[in-house]
């Protein structure tokens, strides 16, 4: 964290002035649509699948170079993919990221801890963050999910998990949830099961529609009514966690977020500026670069520049983008560009401060 802090003002610039056209510090990449789940939250499942080859992703994050301080490989499910391990190694020895995510629905046991394991060896300096879906508790996780028995297998996979984290101090395992009004109402007993699975963090998302997902206009959302207590809750309790060094920051910026995705829910609009486009991007399966996921429009395909990152990034598409961000036709909690945000939004930088001095 603190060797990405000198380089914001240059991100500051970059959206302000429109230069320096640096490359983003958090990426998401998904590395497939395919999924074995059948979410009533989603359904990327359906999409048509291009996958880039591993070979491919190898240029990809050559041209990257070492600007990605924070990678997220995603899906679907990304452990569908028997190469999925192969991509995050080859992302870590050209890009060098500290923190590297993978979400899963932890329902390929066997797979998942093998392909986790080499992963924490061949990429020691990373924290390699493995983040367990979970929306709901037994049965009731499944009906969410739409797999019987996926509570089942979730559960083999987090023991599995928790054994390897006993030989590889830079694996991190996270539970996270995604709140809709199809547990909104049970989330303070969903969320008190959860944490005695004994997770290193506990976090949530609100559940939106995406045009990623194939969710727009499915009425997946709580209502800001109800998600705003659970906000306060999910603040309180972040300010309030016993936490020592970087975990204080990390603390701190979750009750911020809480507290931002329950303005955004009310109001409809970006209630600080949104950076996606400037310092945080999306790559779809088939290396068509987006600024978020929410919005899913392509500006350009790796494949069609020798999968090079930087024309496309300079290009006039993408600057149309930025400027329909700017103009702030867009809103949205999703938590992995908001964390980007807060860390370029100089009052919430000050909030986060102020908690951590109180703690």
């Amino acid at each position: 964290m603190l060797g990405l802090l000198p380089k914001l003002p240059l991100y500051w610039a970059f959206r302000t002035f429109g230069w320096p056209k640096v490359k983003p510090f958090s990426l998401v990449i998904s590395v497939s649509f395919r999924c074995n789940s059948r979410c009533r939250t989603c359904d990327v499942w359906r999409k048509p699948n291009d996958d880039m080859t591993v070979e491919e992703w190898d240029r990809v994050f050559r041209s990257l170079g070492r600007a990605p301080f924070y990678l997220t490989f995603t899906g679907g499910e990304p452990f569908l993919r028997k190469d999925l391990d192969e991509l995050v190694i080859r992302a870590y020895r050209h890009c060098r990221p500290q923190v590297i995510t993978v979400p899963t629905n932890g329902m390929l046991t066997e797979r998942t801890l093998a392909m986790v394991d080499r992963m924490c060896r061949q990429c020691p300096k990373a924290t390699i963050g493995i983040n367990l879906s979970l929306d709901g508790i037994g049965p009731e996780h499944d009906r969410i999910r739409g797999v019987e028995g996926n509570w089942d297998r979730a559960m083999e996979t987090w023991q599995g998990l928790k054994a390897l984290q006993e030989r590889h101090r830079n694996l991190v395992l996270t539970v996270h949830t995604v709140i809709s009004r199809f547990n909104v109402h049970r989330f303070p007993a969903i969320q008190q099961a959860l944490l005695a699975l004994e997770p290193d963090s506990y976090i949530t998302e609100v559940a939106e529609e995406r045009v990623e997902l194939d969710t727009v206009g499915w009425g997946i959302t709580p209502e800001p009514e109800d998600y705003d207590p659970i906000a306060d809750l999910l603040s309180a309790q972040a300010r309030q966690a016993p936490a020592r060094g970087i975990a204080r920051f990390t603390q701190a910026f979750r009750a911020q977020y809480y507290q931002l995705a329950k303005r955004v829910l009310r109001e409809r609009d970006q209630v600080i500026p949104c950076y996606a486009g400037w310092a945080s991007a999306h790559i779809a399966p088939n290396g068509d670069l987006w600024s978020c996921c929410i919005r899913a429009e392509p500006v350009g395909n790796l494949r069609e520049h020798d999968y090079d990152l930087t024309p496309i990034w300079r290009s006039q598409a993408m600057e149309a983008l930025r400027d329909s961000i700017r103009r702030r036709e867009c809103a949205c909690p999703m938590a992995n560009a908001n964390y980007a945000n807060m860390l370029l939004h100089p009052p919430t930088l000050a909030k986060v401060a102020l908690d951590v001095v109180r703690r």
